[in-house]
């Protein structure tokens, strides 16, 4: 008798979701083999829904007060953690995501051996009429912004939460540091790009008819942008510097350095020859000019390094032969 080489956890965030989780669960497919759901303190009658399914593979997690989209994926992780999952997926309540894609994301993890496999939305352009024209302009104005603090350039879609993730990876992440709201995919990215890990994405069709979201725009416009600035220091210090003194943080630290003087110096002698009415000389602007050059030139040698470090993004389409179920054991540990 064959047996399953690997073994599927789901991890399904719930707020507020009573009009779509019944839908949502009944088409978990069979290659699952854990379903848990994690009640974010929801008020309406999320919990009691799922309590009443026959569905032996549901486990409930509820929670006593709301900690966001980012907190129930935490108490999920570390739920899935304690069984014996190789892989740890995430979809969400709302409808909006197909439960019956997983098998393609278990077969992009095992043909490419990948670390983090998830959905991007962009490559069927007919399916992104569905999506509201404010998220749209919304998700690619943050796709550039989490590329660039997330060290993934080659990630095209880093706020599409349909993910799988192995069981190796989701043990080396320091779960502490995943944001508890809407900024939980683009902690995750930051967290992985740290450890190097190695993605795919699965070009799925949006789906926006089923529910609306939760999501609080101007909530986000006004905390987002300094979580990326502080995710972004976070993951060079992390990566660049604590972990291994890399030529990147040589050159990050001479550039700022260099170009900060070259700033302040130019200023200065500016203001000087303004309020004197006295050209400065030759080489007063060399003193400015040379270190701004020689700084700007060594961060530009830093980012290239960082996006080079980034490593290959393997994309698959849903009719891939490669996306096949295939039976390569994915390691527990």
């Amino acid at each position: 008798m064959e047996t399953k080489a690997f073994k599927l956890s789901v991890v399904i965030p719930a707020f507020r979701a009573e009009a779509t989780i019944a839908s949502v669960l009944q088409q978990i497919p069979d290659c699952v083999d854990q379903i848990i759901v994690v009640d974010d303190a929801s008020p309406d009658q999320t919990a009691p829904i799922v309590a009443g399914l026959p569905d032996r593979r549901i486990a409930l997690v509820r929670h006593d007060r709301n900690l966001g989209v980012g907190g129930a994926m935490v108490s999920g992780f570390n739920k899935a953690l304690q069984s014996d999952a190789t892989l740890v997926a995430k979809i969400d309540a709302d409808g909006q995501m197909d439960p019956t894609y997983l098998d393609r994301f278990v077969a992009a993890a095992q043909c490419c051996q990948c670390d983090y496999i998830k959905a991007n939305r962009f490559g069927h352009v007919d399916s992104l009429a569905t999506m509201p024209k404010i998220r749209l302009l919304g998700n690619l104005f943050l796709t550039f912004l989490t590329k660039f603090v997330s060290g993934y350039w080659n990630v095209f879609d880093p706020q599409n939460g349909y993910i799988v993730i192995t069981r190796r990876m989701l043990k080396r992440l320091d779960l502490t540091k995943i944001d508890s709201g809407y900024f939980f995919e683009n902690s995750m990215l930051i967290q992985l790009n740290i450890m190097r890990a190695k993605i795919a994405e699965i070009y799925l069709p949006a789906n926006y008819d089923s529910a609306t979201s939760s999501m609080n725009l101007t909530r986000i416009a006004v905390s987002f942008p300094g979580k990326l600035l502080r995710g972004y220091l976070y993951r060079i210090y992390q990566k660049y510097i604590f972990r291994s003194l890399s030529p990147f943080a040589i050159l990050a630290c001479f550039g700022i350095i260099a170009t900060t003087w070259g700033v302040l110096w130019g200023g200065a002698a500016w203001w000087v020859s303004y309020t004197t009415r006295v050209a400065a000389t030759t080489g007063t602007v060399m003193l400015a000019l040379l270190p701004f050059l020689l700084g700007w030139s060594a961060l530009l040698q830093a980012f290239v390094l960082d996006v080079q470090d980034a490593g290959p993004c393997f994309l698959f389409d849903l009719d891939d032969d490669a996306l096949m179920p295939r039976n390569t054991a994915e390691p527990a540990d």
